[in-house]
């Protein structure tokens, strides 16, 4: 049987800080977050250039050699954010960086500027483990990917259909040496089908469109899709836990926090982006609920499609009436959001979840 109560209800707290995060992650209590999940400003990226610009004056673009100085700039305000990062994550807690390298041409001369190993770099300098990262690759058929010189060589360039998701952990694996946190170890697993896609080191699917126009605030957000947060979350953090993102944009680690029913603070300078990314979380009930049914549907597809093939799934799990592959997926616990409610501040929202064992897949 499983050791989670059908009875008890669930809730998490998920806040939504504006303000630059330089200034807020210092205030944010030491060692007090589980998981921090982000996708910062790409440096060297044009529709970037304006933020970085205000955050340090010193940046120029304009030469070749002012270039390569504003990249080395850029840099060195992020290697703050990591440094604030470090000092409020957990031991044994992960950070999770997605971010793309930048092509740019300045005075002609076109080159890359490789920001994901700068983040390396500069995570290691500061203590992180680098842990097996992930290479995510976002197709695009436009016409106008093919950079350089068309079909003459030697001037054509590589196209960059592909960003990094970098994966640090801060100190040794985490240990869990209670009943209450080895429940929700058990509790906060994924299904045997997922551990081997979701643990894949290239992941194969679309982004989303950069493009905020017509929405209050600035023009573009560096975000990710839902189902990317959402695996990031499950795979490396408990339910319950706390989860932070730096650059918070259009909160999609919110809503991706909410749906894993995790906790979550954002934080985003843009004060009218910010608001209206929490009006979109407070509306994320049905949106959160069909993804969580999703999961289920696509698992039922695998029970069939297996057993069809003649093969055995050896175990079950009784909360969700479904046979499983491995005895470690028999207490796993999908709940559906009940209620997603303003909180008593003006800062935050609440969510309850359903009851367990009430999630069946349709």
């Amino acid at each position: 049987m499983s050791p989670v109560a059908a009875d008890w209800i669930m809730a998490t707290r998920h806040s939504f800080i504006c303000a630059n995060a330089a200034d807020f992650l210092p205030q944010i209590q030491r060692e007090s977050v589980d998981l921090i999940l982000t996708s910062p400003p790409y440096p060297m990226v044009a529709m970037w250039d304006d933020l970085f610009q205000k955050l340090d004056p010193a940046i120029s673009l304009d030469t070749t050699d002012e270039a390569l100085d504003a990249f080395a700039k850029m840099h060195a305000w992020l290697y703050g954010i990591w440094q604030s990062c470090w000092q409020c994550l957990k031991s044994g807690g992960h950070l999770v960086i997605n971010i793309g390298d930048a092509t740019r041409s300045i005075n002609q001369n076109f080159q890359l500027y490789s920001n994901h190993s700068r983040i390396l770099q500069d995570c290691l300098q500061i203590g992180f483990q680098n842990l097996p990262n992930i290479i995510w690759r976002k197709q695009t058929n436009a016409p106008n990917k093919f950079m350089g010189s068309g079909m003459l060589p030697p001037g054509a360039y590589v196209t960059l259909e592909h960003e990094y998701i970098l994966i640090l952990r801060k100190g040794p694996r985490r240990t869990f040496t209670d009943s209450a946190s080895r429940t929700l170890r058990r509790e906060s697993g994924y299904f045997w089908e997922e551990r081997n896609s979701w643990f894949s080191d290239i992941w194969d699917f679309k982004g989303v469109r950069q493009d905020l126009t017509g929405k209050p605030g600035r023009d573009r957000s560096a975000a990710y899709p839902l189902e990317l947060a959402y695996r990031l979350i499950s795979m490396f953090s408990l339910k319950q836990d706390l989860v932070l993102d730096p650059f918070g944009g259009t909160c999609t680690t919110t809503r991706a926090a909410i749906a894993a029913e995790r906790n979550s603070i954002s934080i985003e300078l843009d004060p009218q982006l910010q608001d209206s990314s929490r009006q979109s979380a407070l509306q994320f009930r049905e949106t959160g609920n069909a993804y969580i049914q999703s999961r289920l549907k696509r698992h039922a597809n695998f029970v069939e499609n297996r057993q069809q093939s003649g093969k055995k799934l050896k175990y079950f799990n009784e909360l969700h009436d479904t046979p499983v592959m491995t005895r470690q997926e028999c207490d796993l616990c999908l709940r559906e959001i009940r209620e997603i409610e303003p909180d008593q501040d003006a800062f935050s929202i609440q969510v309850e979840y359903t009851a367990a064992g009430q999630v069946r897949a349709d």
